[in-house]
């Protein structure tokens, strides 16, 4: 990396973007996820199938037919005498979503909230106002370039699909949102 000219006049030090690239940066990279999300809904590239996700110390995949909108994490309302795993609520866009750390629901214990956690909200399609604190999100991954993993859990919840294991040896869990929303233990948010 070569420091520009500009750059030296302007007092700025070598290496060290400024705010306002990176969130350029990050505009555009959303930006393109946002598309290659649709181009995938739409079916116009089939390659991509799956949002890839970080849900406490696990990889997942949501199918991007059930997963929504995907948000900062901003300010979440507590609501007395519900689950630790469910946070809240919160407002995206003018509509009030349930926030559930997912991780803690499995028994991961609590997830740490960052500059990198998000909510991924379920689809319109699901009509279910909820959303889900992921640790982070890790793109788009095709499950046609991951090896399906044929020993599965008998334990493991009806919402816990297939599992894979991409190219770098790492361990991904397909997550239905859809069986999800039927769970009994997931609707029942009371204490």
């Amino acid at each position: 990396m070569t420091q520009s000219t500009s750059d030296i006049q302007s007092g700025k030090p070598y290496g060290k973007p400024d705010a306002a690239a990176r969130r350029t940066r990050m505009r555009e990279f959303q930006t393109q996820l946002v598309e290659r999300m649709q181009a995938a809904r739409t079916g116009v590239d089939a390659r991509v199938s799956q949002l890839g996700v970080m849900i406490g110390q696990r990889r997942c995949l949501l199918s991007l037919q059930e997963a929504g909108e995907i948000v900062s994490v901003g300010a979440i309302t507590k609501v007395p005498l519900t689950h630790n795993w469910f946070l809240g609520l919160s407002n995206i866009r003018g509509n009030l979503i349930s926030v559930i750390d997912f991780a803690q629901f499995q028994g991961q214990g609590a997830s740490l909230i960052d500059k990198e956690s998000r909510i991924v909200a379920f689809a319109p399609a699901l009509s279910f106002n909820c959303g889900l604190l992921v640790t982070r999100v890790l793109g788009l991954r095709n499950v046609a370039d991951m090896e399906l993993q044929l020993n599965s859990d008998p334990g493991a919840a009806q919402w816990s699909g297939r599992h894979y294991v991409d190219r770098d040896s790492q361990a991904w869990t397909e997550l239905n949102l859809s069986l999800v929303v039927q769970d009994p233990l997931f609707l029942h948010v009371g204490l």
